[in-house]
């Protein structure tokens, strides 16, 4: 059973409340805090677990799930954020007397390199929504999503939220809204433009309802796709394809950036495309850059 109990769903919905109300939170934010807080209040309920009973070894338990199933460390380190800010909460409304949370530890960011394709890894996640058999209603979506991904690495929620007056795609460009709303144009490669501009004209004009607001990609009901069910598409077409290791959208985002660099683009110009605020934050890609380096000197150095 995946659905919370009447208490803790009372609960979880009176913390999103205080975020929003108390804290300002933007609404990404509450939307991760409230699956992360979901995933960890289910964790102990399966374990009969009241509120009370909760203790740091509990928590610590929980954590070990995630880093079990490959959960990246930014994102072990936002669930973190949400169960100390969840168990906070509880103190200052009396619900609790103590924080379990209070002591648990952040993983350290930088000492992890993101799950990456190799370039035969990647045609074959492409290719993947291809080979259906009978091929379904929504592979021409499917592709052309998976390319934009491979093609830009946007961030999962920025490729939710595009809009088709974002696309400039005679020009070659898609404009992305990133974090703290901050704007970029990102190149789009020929491939994804194809597939995108086929999308539009053979399925998503047989998709869209009233209700669709002029976003690009469109579940069964007209609406924006949600992260759910991205991710399970995601999953789907990775099991097709025949790859192991433990990838999610994201994984295209790591990917674009380490080819880009591996095939020698300016740390600066990744960093432009990326989004990203620091130099730093790119420059965690550059650890696999230097395997790449390291292996073709060991190739083909003639003292390799």
């Amino acid at each position: 059973m995946n659905t919370l109990h009447h208490d803790y769903q009372n609960v979880l919905e009176s913390f999103l409340n205080y975020m929003l109300i108390e804290r300002n939170f933007s609404a990404n934010t509450r939307e991760s805090y409230s699956n992360d807080l979901k995933r960890y209040l289910i964790f102990m309920q399966h374990r009969s677990r009241r509120l009370e009973m909760i203790t740091k070894e509990h928590i610590e338990e929980f954590m070990g799930e995630l880093y079990d199933i490959g959960l990246e460390a930014s994102s072990i380190a936002r669930n973190i954020s949400a169960i100390r800010s969840f168990h906070k909460f509880l103190v200052i409304e009396r619900t609790l007397n103590t924080n379990p949370a209070e002591n648990i530890h952040q993983p350290k960011k930088a000492q992890y390199l993101p799950s990456v394709l190799t370039v035969d890894e990647t045609m074959r996640l492409l290719a993947a929504p291809q080979s259906v058999n009978p091929p379904g209603k929504y592979v021409l979506r499917d592709k052309a999503m998976l390319e934009l991904l491979y093609a830009t690495g946007v961030r999962v929620s920025e490729l939710i939220n595009i809009r088709q007056q974002s696309l400039y795609l005679d020009a070659g460009f898609v404009r992305i809204f990133g974090k703290g709303s901050k704007e970029r144009l990102v190149p789009v490669g020929t491939s994804a433009i194809g597939w995108v501009t086929r999308y539009q004209a053979e399925l998503r004009i047989a998709l869209v309802q009233r209700n669709s607001d002029d976003y690009l990609f469109l579940n069964a009901r007209g609406i924006k796709l949600s992260r759910m069910a991205l991710f399970t598409m995601v999953q789907k077409y990775a099991v097709m394809a025949g790859i192991e290791k433990n990838i999610s959208p994201h994984t295209f985002r790591h990917t674009f950036a380490t080819h880009l660099l591996e095939g020698g683009a300016d740390l600066r110009a990744v960093q432009e495309m990326l989004g990203h605020r620091s130099i730093v934050t790119t420059q965690i890609y550059t650890h696999i850059d230097r395997l790449f380096i390291k292996e073709v000197h060991k190739t083909f150095h003639p003292r390799g």
